[in-house]
């Protein structure tokens, strides 16, 4: 996780449960406070089965069999494929309305998305507005750990707090990579523009329903982050934010594997 960024749940690296060697599957491995600190951003019980990674990157399901105050037994049975890509997606996503947000949050994590901004821009919702008949916002970060945990991620994505447009802007800028998703003119076809892409880290901005205002994609497109076109149909902006991260996974990172 970057220093000068906050994180408003237990996730990134935090969340990684990290083996000292490379396991012999079905032994027992007691592992120190580190990886304790780590099962317990996951909430693991004794029994409950988790991803674990060793130091060569190497994933595998492993049980919780004994924890206490300073340690944990874990015992790996199965090695399995990488879950984390090779590419770190950054989505940058404005406050839709209702269940929208939940819905992206979901589809993120399952899709790989390492970082998700929720972020105010000129004509989407405010978080106050979005919980003004039933304060939901402080569920999000649960329904992340249960969307990892149901597709056995070895980590937990990122979610930033609540951002204004500015402030998500100078964070989306920083990627090497830095798109925001527009149905105007002067765009680029996604798969295009991903399709040489050998860097480590893509930053993802979504607008709300309604879409930028063309004072928003000019500050953008001034800051380097370069306009993107997902077709000729006009989206939703939750359905927006699942294609354009899917598309960006399965150019550049794991899912065409």
């Amino acid at each position: 996780m970057d220093s000068n960024r906050k994180c408003i749940n237990l996730a990134g690296s935090l969340s990684r449960v990290l083996l000292p060697n490379v396991p012999v599957l079905d032994e027992e491995i007691r592992l120190g406070p580190e990886a304790l600190q780590a099962l317990d951003c996951w909430c693991g019980r004794i029994g409950e089965i988790f991803t674990v990674i060793d130091p060569q990157l190497s994933e595998y399901r492993a049980r919780i069999v004994d924890k206490d105050a300073f340690s944990v037994t874990v015992l790996p049975f199965l090695q399995v494929a990488p879950t984390e890509s090779p590419v770190r997606i950054e989505l940058f996503q404005a406050i839709p309305e209702k269940e929208r947000f939940e819905l992206v949050l979901q589809k993120a994590t399952e899709i790989g998305v390492s970082r998700i901004v929720p972020y105010h821009s000129s004509r989407s919702i405010t978080v106050q507005e979005r919980d003004a008949g039933q304060k939901k916002s402080h569920r999000w970060p649960d329904v992340l750990l249960r969307a990892a945990r149901q597709c056995r991620r070895a980590e937990i994505p990122e979610l930033s707090p609540v951002l204004d447009w500015e402030e998500a802007l100078d964070q989306c800028v920083e990627a090497e990579m830095s798109l925001i998703c527009y149905e105007g003119e002067g765009c680029w076809p996604l798969a295009e523009v991903i399709k040489d892409f050998r860097g480590q880290r893509i930053a993802l901005m979504v607008g709300p329903e309604g879409g930028f205002c063309l004072a928003e994609v000019e500050q953008a497109r001034s800051r380097g982050v370069l306009p993107i076109s997902l077709g000729p149909r006009i989206l939703r902006t939750e359905t927006a934010a699942i294609i354009a991260a899917g598309v960006i996974q399965f150019t550049a990172g794991d899912l065409g594997n």
